[in-house]
């Protein structure tokens, strides 16, 4: 059976990730596309959609069309919790782009709609879906970590200021790199440790490199004045079980420790991290010892064999569900403890204490 797709939003992140990775599935149409900006709508369909696939600019006339049966949200933060509960309730399965919602509140609406509605909602947290991130999830549940009590979720950039789109505006995002990045690491690391109980949060913000003119920038300097979210925030997370993560994510750092996405994990029998590739650590036989995990699928000169892309795993995990109803890997709960540890971060950085969960 064919899965009909309609696709709201045909900017950025749509074309450099949702519509490639959906034009390769095996029994997709994606019939529907909506922008604000109708030739980027029409660009997009006469790129990825099949014959005579519809161009719209009101989401609201998308969601009427009954022959289609999943959405892909690829709009601004503003817009996700909005344009998500509408297509649920036009019952539609749902793909929301990270992060879930600008807002908790939002957040919440979007799950409390599932719920009501009985159809798919996920996240776009593709970095679930890397070979190296499979790997540890596998060694986590497992225990080989035992209880992982202490844990950093990584998302640094030294230099790499999107100034593209609306990411330097607040309004329309909700924050900078921790809403943006910092979202992909904390995913990681709570779906590591498969704890989803916060107890209380202490977070800082910066906007101290963002009023710089004419800075070095891997996409060309930013313009000050419309830099009008933080370029950096660090966060300190206390879960109920007593577990703490520390989070840190940037978009300008004067650093040269940088990655994003990563996580590293210390567990009572073991830990891991992604810095070096993986790399497992643990004491066997009174003695400690590293590992570091080979993820080629090949095993020949000149040849590591063909992974595929987490984008596509992703999307190929999201259409299997759709289809056949298999388990979601992104749970809505999940996405929004995500949401709100990232509000109340921002909620402390602003009022200087500590928020409790």
């Amino acid at each position: 059976m064919d899965v009909n797709i309609g696709v709201i939003g045909c900017g950025g992140i749509a074309n450099g990730k949702h519509l490639p990775s959906l034009k390769r599935q095996k029994g997709v149409r994606i019939v529907a596309f909506c922008d604000v900006i109708e030739s980027r709508a029409r660009e997009a369909a006469d790129t990825y959609g099949v014959d005579g696939a519809k161009v719209y600019t009101d989401y609201r006339e998308l969601l009427r069309d009954e022959d289609i049966v999943a959405v892909n949200v690829c709009t601004p933060n503003d817009s996700h919790a909005e344009i998500a509960v509408a297509a649920l309730e036009a019952g539609k399965h749902v793909m929301c782009e990270k992060p879930m919602a600008k807002t908790a509140d939002g957040a919440r609406k979007m799950v409390e709609a599932a719920k009501r509605t009985g159809r798919k909602l996920t996240i776009g947290y593709q970095n679930r879906f890397r070979p190296d991130s499979q790997y540890l999830k596998k060694t986590c549940e497992r225990g080989d970590l035992g209880e992982i009590y202490f844990a950093k979720a990584h998302a640094i950039r030294r230099r790499a200021v999107p100034t593209w789109g609306v990411f330097l505006d607040e309004d329309k995002q909700g924050g900078g790199p921790l809403i943006d990045i910092g979202t992909h690491a904390l995913d990681l690391t709570l779906w590591m440790m498969d704890n989803y109980e916060p107890k209380m949060v202490l977070g800082t913000t910066y906007h101290k490199l963002g009023q710089k003119k004419d800075a070095a920038n891997a996409w060309g300097p930013w313009d000050p004045a419309k830099f009008t979210v933080e370029d950096s925030a660090f966060g300190f997370v206390v879960m109920k079980n007593g577990a703490t993560v520390v989070l840190e994510s940037s978009w300008a750092l004067n650093t040269l420790q940088t990655g994003e996405a990563l996580c590293s994990l210390s567990g009572t029998e073991g830990g891991a991290d992604m810095w070096d590739g993986l790399r497992i650590n643990g004491e066997e036989f009174s003695k400690l010892y590293t590992r570091k995990i080979e993820l080629g699928a090949g095993g020949v000169d000149f040849y590591d064999g063909e992974v595929a892309s987490a984008a596509d795993v992703e999307m190929k995990t999201w259409i299997e569900a759709v289809r056949e109803d298999r388990p979601l890997v992104v749970l809505p709960h999940q996405a929004l403890v995500v949401t709100e540890i990232l509000a109340a971060l921002y909620e402390s950085a602003q009022t200087g204490k500590a928020i409790s969960f």
